[in-house]
C-alpha cells in the first residue's frame, strides 16, 4: 500500500470518529434549554420577515444611507457615487423611494451638490443634464420635449409632448419620471402657497396669478419629490378630473407659474399635471376608469337628485365628474354630434389630441354619467322642460357662442370666414383627412391672412401653415401686446407664420368673376394711450397697404349666443349677453339653474371655466337636500327623459319622390316634440359625411318621428338618401332656427306660398298652420317638369291639406315645360296676382313666402319689391353648426341703409328678401363647388 493511500485513510478514520462524538454532542446540547430559546427565537424572525420584510429592509438601508448621507458631506460627489447613486434611483424600487426622499430633504445646497454631479457625470450618458447646474434652481431646469419645427408643421401631431416625449429619444419610463423629479426637486415648498392661491393685491378684486380650480400645488411637488407619482396624480384628480387637459391648454404663465418664486425660470406646473395622468395610462393601461369599478349606479341608487350639465366643455365636463362622484345622476346635453365643445372644435390636436377628452368623458362614464349628443338646449328643450324633465340643478355651460366680424367692406366675400368655422371644420369634421367630407378652403400655396393676436388666431395660423398655406397674422398692435399664450406664439412664429403687426383690416378686395378675396387693403396703425385692458391704443395713421389675401381668417372674439336666453323670458343676461349670475355665486336668476365658463364671462380660459364648473358644483352639492321619495321620482322621470334624448335616429319610412329625391322619416321623439314651422334640424348621415341643414317637412309628437325631403346634391346627401328603413343616422339636432311668424290676415286677404322643387316640403307645414289659423293661402307650386311631380297627387300632401280646408287654400302648379299646370316659372302667376291686386281685383296679399332654388327666390325678391308686398324667403344657408356658433350662414342684409351680417340659423331661416343683398349672396352657394365636385367623383356620384 502506497503512503499516500494510508494517509488518507488514516485522515478518514479520525475525521469520522470526531463526527460521532460531535453528533452526540449536538444531540445532547439540542435538549439543553439555551438551545431551544435560540431555536424559537430564529423561528420567530423567519415569521416576522415573511409578515413585514419592509422592517428589515430597511434596517439595512438605514445603514447605506448613513454611508450616503457621508458622501453628501464631501465638497464634491465622486463620479463613482453620482454613477451609483443614479443608478440605485434608476432601480424604481423602496431603495430608490428612500433615495428620493433622501435627497428632497436636502438643504439647497445638498441639492445643487446632486445636479452638479448629474451636470459634471452623466451629461454625457444625458445631454439634457449638459448645463443644468447654472443657475438652478431658480434660472436652470430641463425643459419639456417639443418637436422640431421642421419635424411639426406638416402634420397634426403634438407639438410640445411633454416630458413624456424623451421616451421617442429612447429614454426609459423610470428615466423619464426621474426627470420629472428633478423638475419637482426645484420646488421650494412656499409657506404661502402663491402657485396655488395666488398673491392678494391691494385694489384688485380678484388675486393675482393662483390656481382656478385650486390644485393643491405644493402638495402635489412634495409627493413627486419623494417619488409617490400615483399618488399625486389622485391627489390632483380629486380636485380636477381634466389635469391632462387643462394642463395643455391653461395659461400657466399669467396662473401658477406667473407668481412662482422663481421667478426667472418657473417650474413647470401645467406640464407636471398633464404627466401625471399620461404616465398613468402607460405603466397602468385601463386604469383610468379601473379605480371607478364598482361604483354603484347613481341612477339605480336614487338617493341624490339628478343634475343636468349643459355642454361638455371645460366647465361642463368638470360640473358633471364632481357631481357624479358626489352620487349625483348626471346627464350631459352636448349640442354637437362629438363631445368636448370647444375643446374637441376649437383646439387643433397638435396642441390637445382628443384622446385627452375622452379619458374626461370615460371617468364620467365610470360614474354612471349619461351623455346626450345633438341636444340643443333652448331649442331641443328648453331650461324650464329641463327642470319638468325632473332634473333639479342645470349648470349652463354653453360657451360663447357667435362668432365677432369687423363690418368692413368685402367681408361678405368667399374665403373670408370666422375662426371658428375653419377650425370646426378641420378639428370637428377633419375636413383635412381624405375619408371625410367637410370641405375645407384651399390652403396649399395660398395667401392666408389671420386677422387678431389671440390664441384663437395662433390655432387658425398654425392649422393652415400645416395645411399647405403661406400665413400672416395681421394684428393691430405690437408683438408685445399680443393675448395669445408666449408659447403659441413662438411656435407660430418657428413654423413658418408671418407677423404684420400694426396692421388692422380696412376692406377686403374681390375677384369680380369668381366672388373670392383676392386682397385685403390694411391700415398701418400707432400706439396711442392705454386703454381699459391697459394695453396701448391703437390709433389710425392714415396710411395703408394693399397686400394679397386668398383667405382671410377672422380670430376677433365670441358674442354670447342668445339661444339659450331668447329660450328663457326670466333668464337674466348682462348688457353684453351673457348669462348674468348672483354676486358671490354661480347661480343664475332663475331658480336651481347655475352657469360658468364662456356663458358668463363671455370669452376666458379653459382652466377658469374648469374653476366655475367646481364652484357651481359644490353650490349645487350643498343645495340638493330633498325629501328621498321626491329624489326617487326626480330620478325616474329625468332618466326616462335622458333614454328618450339619447334614442338612436332610425329611418322608419322611405319614399322615392323624384329623381334623386327621397323622403324619409326619421325616429327623433323630442325634435317631434318641439318642432314649430319653419324650423330646420342638422342632419349628420354618417360618422364621416357633412353636416347638413335640412327643413322639417313634418313631424308626429306622438309618434316622434320626422320627416325630411332629402335631394341628392353632394356626396353626403346622396349618401343618405341611399339609406334604408331600420337604418341610422350619425345624428339629427334640432329643431333649430326661428319658427315662422304667424298673423291672422282679413278674410279678403290671401298668404302667398311660392314653392320651388323641393322647396314644396318645407312651404307644407307654413301652409298648413296658416290655414289653421283661419288664413287664406294660396300654394303656387313649380317644378321642372312633370315626371319631378311629388306630394301632389290624390290622397297625398297637398291634396289631403285641400280636402281639409276647402275654399280656404288655392293651388296653382307651374311648370318650366308646360307639361303640368301653367308653363313658366312660378313668378308667371304671381305677378298675375300682383298685377290685379293693383287694378283692385282678387284677393289682396298679405305676404308672400318663397323657398327653394336661390335664383328663383331672388326672382320673387325682384318681383314683389316694386309692389311694396312683404316677402320673406327662407334661407338654408351653408352651415357647419347651425346654432350661430360658425358664422358660416352669414346673410349680406341692409337694416338702415348699413350692410350688416344676418345668420340664417340665428335670425332666420326666414327673412326679408328685400333687404337681402342678392348680389352678394348669391355666389356663397358656390364657396365649395370645386371640393364638392371632386368630392362627388371620388365616390362614384360623378
Amino acid at each position: 500500500m502506497s503512503t499516500d493511500i494510508r494517509d488518507d485513510l488514516t485522515r478518514y478514520l479520525k475525521a469520522s470518529e470526531a463526527l460521532t462524538r460531535t453528533a452526540s454532542e449536538v444531540e445532547q446540547l439540542g435538549r439543553s434549554e439555551a438551545v431551544e430559546t435560540y431555536r424559537s427565537q430564529l423561528d420567530l424572525l423567519g415569521r416576522r420577515l415573511q409578515t413585514n420584510p419592509r422592517a428589515f429592509r430597511e434596517m439595512f438601508i438605514t445603514d447605506g444611507m448613513g454611508a450616503v448621507a457621508a458622501e453628501f458631506r464631501q465638497p464634491e460627489l465622486s463620479v463613482e457615487f453620482a454613477t451609483t447613486l443614479w443608478d440605485k434611483l434608476l432601480a424604481g424600487n423602496d431603495a430608490s423611494l428612500v433615495l428620493m426622499r433622501f435627497i428632497w430633504n436636502l438643504p439647497l445646497g445638498g441639492k445643487r451638490k446632486f445636479i452638479r454631479a448629474l451636470d459634471q457625470h452623466l451629461s454625457g450618458r444625458y445631454p439634457v443634464f449638459a448645463g443644468l447646474s447654472d443657475g438652478w434652481p431658480a434660472n436652470s431646469a430641463i425643459p419639456p420635449y417639443v418637436r422640431t419645427p421642421e419635424e411639426r408643421s406638416e402634420d397634426f401631431e403634438l407639438v410640445n409632448q411633454g416630458y413624456l416625449g424623451y421616451l421617442s429619444l429612447g429614454y426609459t419610463q423610470r428615466e423619464v419620471d426621474l426627470l420629472v423629479w428633478l423638475e419637482a426637486l426645484r420646488d421650494k415648498q412656499c409657506a404661502d402657497k402663491p402657485c396655488q392661491l395666488g398673491e392678494l393685491l391691494a385694489g384688485r378684486k380678484e388675486p393675482k396669478g393662483g390656481c382656478p380650480v385650486q390644485v393643491a400645488i405644493p402638495d402635489m411637488m412634495q409627493l413627486l419629490g419623494t417619488g409617490h407619482f400615483r399618488e399625486a396624480m389622485d391627489l390632483i384628480e380629486s380636485i380636477n378630473p381634466l389635469p391632462n387637459v387643462t394642463g395643455r391648454v391653461c395659461p400657466q404663465e399669467l396662473q401658477c407659474q406667473s407668481v412662482c418664486a422663481h421667478s426667472g425660470r418657473p417650474i413647470e406646473i401645467g406640464q407636471l399635471e398633464w404627466f401625471l395622468p399620461q404616465r398613468e395610462r402607460l405603466v397602468n393601461p385601463g386604469g383610468n376608469t379601473a379605480k371607478y369599478v364598482g361604483v354603484p349606479d347613481p341612477w339605480q341608487l336614487a338617493t341624490k337628485p339628478p343634475i343636468a350639465v349643459v355642454g361638455s366643455g371645460p366647465s361642463g365636463l368638470i360640473n358633471a365628474f364632481l357631481l357624479a362622484a358626489e352620487g349625483h345622476p348626471v346627464t350631459v346635453l352636448e349640442a354637437f354630434h362629438r363631445l368636448g365643445g370647444v375643446l374637441r372644435y376649437g383646439i387643433p390636436e397638435f396642441r390637445l389630441p382628443n384622446s385627452l377628452i375622452d379619458d374626461v368623458v370615460g371617468k364620467i362614464e365610470a360614474l354612471g354619467g349619461r351623455f346626450v349628443t345633438n341636444f340643443v338646449v333652448g331649442k331641443t328643450a328648453t331650461l324650464a322642460e329641463l327642470k319638468d324633465a325632473g332634473f333639479a340643478h342645470i349648470f349652463v355651460g354653453s360657451g360663447a357662442g357667435l362668432p365677432r366680424f369687423m363690418n368692413v367692406p368685402g367681408e361678405h366675400l368667399l374665403n373670408v370666414m370666422s375662426a371658428n368655422e375653419f377650425l370646426t371644420r378641420v378639428n370637428l369634421m377633419q375636413g383635412h383627412q381624405d375619408d371625410y367630407e367637410t370641405p375645407l378652403p384651399v390652403c396649399r400655396g395660398k395667401q392666408v391672412m389671420v386677422v387678431g393676436g389671440g390664441n384663437t388666431a395662433m390655432d387658425a395660423a398654425r392649422t393652415a401653415r400645416r395645411l399647405g398655406g403661406h400665413v400672416t397674422i395681421a394684428y393691430r398692435r405690437t408683438q408685445d401686446e399680443m393675448p395669445a399664450r408666449v408659447e403659441e406664439l413662438q411656435h407660430a412664429l418657428e413654423e413658418g407664420v408671418q407677423l404684420a403687426t400694426l396692421r388692422s383690416p380696412r376692406e377686403f378686395i374681390g375677384d369680380d368673376a369668381t366672388h373670392f378675396v383676392r386682397a385685403a387693403v390694411l391700415e398701418v396703425m400707432a400706439l396711442g394711450e392705454p386703454d381699459a385692458s391697459g394695453r396701448r391704443r391703437p390709433v389710425a395713421t392714415g396710411q395703408t397697404e394693399t397686400v394679397a389675401a386668398d383667405l382671410v381668417i377672422m380670430a376677433l372674439g365670441n358674442s354670447a349666443n342668445p339661444i339659450i336666453k331668447d329660450s328663457e323670458p326670466t333668464l337674466t343676461v348682462t348688457t353684453a349677453g351673457a348669462l348674468e349670475l348672483t354676486e358671490g355665486s354661480q347661480a343664475t336668476s332663475i331658480d336651481g339653474v347655475y352657469s360658468g365658463g364662456d356663458a358668463t364671462r363671455g370669452g376666458s380660459t379653459a382652466v377658469k371655466a374648469a374653476g366655475d364648473g367646481q364652484a357651481a358644483a359644490r353650490e349645487i352639492t350643498e343645495a340638493s337636500d330633498l325629501p328621498a321619495a321626491e329624489i326617487r321620482a326626480m330620478v325616474a322621470r329625468a332618466r326616462r327623459f335622458s333614454d328618450l334624448a339619447g334614442a338612436a335616429n332610425v329611418i322608419t319610412g322611405r319614399r322615392e319622390l323624384g329623381q334623386g329625391i327621397v323622403e324619409l322619416e326619421v325616429y327623433a321623439p323630442l325634435i317631434a316634440r318641439s318642432a314649430r314651422a319653419g324650423q330646420f334640424v342638422r342632419v349628420l348621415g354618417e360618422p364621416k359625411g357633412e353636416l347638413i341643414p335640412l327643413t322639417l317637412a313634418d313631424w308626429d309628437a306622438e309618434a316622434g318621428t320626422i320627416v325630411l325631403v332629402v335631394q341628392g346634391m353632394g356626396t353626403s346627401s346622396r349618401r343618405i338618401n341611399q339609406l334604408s328603413v331600420g337604418d341610422q343616422l350619425a345624428g339629427v339636432a334640432g329643431p333649430l332656427g326661428q319658427p315662422s311668424e304667424l298673423h291672422r290676415f282679413g278674410a279678403d286677404q290671401t298668404v302667398v306660398f311660392t314653392a320651388g322643387g323641393v322647396g314644396l316640403p318645407p312651404v307644407y307645414p307654413i301652409a298648413r298652420e296658416h290655414l289653421r289659423l283661419g288664413n287664406h293661402v294660396t300654394l303656387i307650386a313649380g317644378f321642372r317638369n312633370a315626371d319631378l311631380l311629388f306630394w301632389v297627387g290624390e290622397g297625398e300632401r297637398v291634396d289631403a291639406l285641400q280636402a281639409e280646408f276647402g275654399d280656404l287654400l288655392d293651388v296653382v302648379y307651374t311648370s318650366n315645360d308646360g307639361s303640368f299646370g301653367i308653363e313658366g316659372f312660378v313668378t308667371v302667376p304671381l305677378k298675375q296676382m300682383l298685377d290685379a291686386n293693383e287694378g283692385g281685383e282678387g284677393r289682396r296679399i298679405a305676404e308672400i313666402t318663397t323657398i327653394g332654388p336661390p335664383l328663383m327666390m331672388r326672382s320673387v325678391s325682384d318681383l314683389s319689391k316694386p309692389y311694396g308686398v312683404r316677402t320673406i324667403a327662407s334661407l338654408n344657408s351653408i352651415m357647419v353648426d347651425a346654432t350661430g356658433m360658425c358664422g358660416a350662414c352669414m346673410v349680406p342684409f341692409v337694416a338702415d341703409g348699413r350692410l350688416v351680417r344676418k345668420h340664417a340659423c340665428i335670425d332666420g331661416p326666414e327673412l326679408d328678401v328685400h333687404a337681402i343683398d342678392w348680389d352678394k349672396f348669391l355666389p356663397r352657394f358656390n364657396l365649395f363647388k370645386a371640393q364638392e365636385a371632386q368630392s362627388r367623383a371620388r365616390h362614384g356620384f360623378a
